[in-house]
């Protein structure tokens, strides 16, 4: 009883405790993410341990005897500060937020990256045949153009506006242009050491993600632009012309 001689309230005690969950709730989200950008950072600094130990190994002579390896990081760091340049800040600001989800998306690049060397060097001994390595490093070269021209396109043509379906120039081909030169570049880097069987995962992984993503992304574009979206997905591949 209380000092008013009434009973106890259950339902309102009970309400009490669920607003208290609600408040705990957000705050373990806050850790869960602080741990995953520790964790991140954790991550980078290991990597870098390992480049270190990697130099101090001697991987400046390695990449003087290997030429298509030097010029294809070379495509690729192109690749990643083009994107950098290319993105608007409200973008890069999202990706900032959901650190752990950028995390996610960088662990398979980072196996994929170490996978193809550690197949040829513990399966197959020696070096990639020097014509593979040089196709692949065409490869990367096409997969950059591809999506720098296209990035390039979008964010200073038409897709700038975001009042129309793009479907000129890259996109006149292919539907989605920056990410089928990012698969060609992804792909290139097993070539370059001669690792067919990395070479085959990764088509897997990219044909899995890419179907994924590609369908998220034109959900949103056929509620945007509704049946101008729905002609255009029907007139114009995915990603490889005349086949998907």
């Amino acid at each position: 009883m209380d000092q008013n001689g009434h009973a106890p309230d259950a339902t309102a005690h009970e309400g009490h405790a669920k607003t208290e969950e609600l408040r705990e709730e957000p705050v373990g989200r806050e850790i869960d993410r602080e741990i995953g950008r520790r964790l991140g950072g954790l991550a980078v600094f290991l990597v870098a341990v390992i480049g270190a130990v990697a130099l101090g190994l001697g991987i400046s002579d390695y990449l003087g005897e290997h030429p298509y390896v030097s010029a294809y990081l070379l495509v690729y760091a192109g690749l990643r500060i083009a994107g950098v340049m290319l993105t608007d800040v409200g973008e890069t600001r999202i990706d900032r937020a959901d650190g752990g989800s950028r995390w996610r998306r960088e662990l398979p690049l980072l196996l994929l990256f170490a996978a193809a060397p550690f197949e040829r060097t513990y399966l197959y001994g020696g070096e990639a045949p020097q014509g593979v390595a040089a196709f692949g490093l065409l490869i990367a070269l096409a997969g950059l153009w591809l999506a720098i021209g296209a990035r390039v396109q979008w964010r200073f043509g038409a897709g700038r506006e975001g009042h129309a379906v793009v479907c000129s120039g890259f996109y006149r081909y292919v539907r989605h242009p920056v990410r089928a030169g990012i698969g060609l570049i992804l792909f290139a880097w097993p070539l370059e050491y001669g690792a067919p069987i990395t070479a085959a995962v990764t088509i897997v992984v990219l044909f899995a993600v890419s179907r994924r993503a590609i369908r998220a992304e034109e959900s949103e574009l056929i509620a945007r632009f509704g049946e101008d979206y729905e002609s255009y997905q029907r007139e114009t591949d995915r990603l490889i012309p005349n086949v998907w």
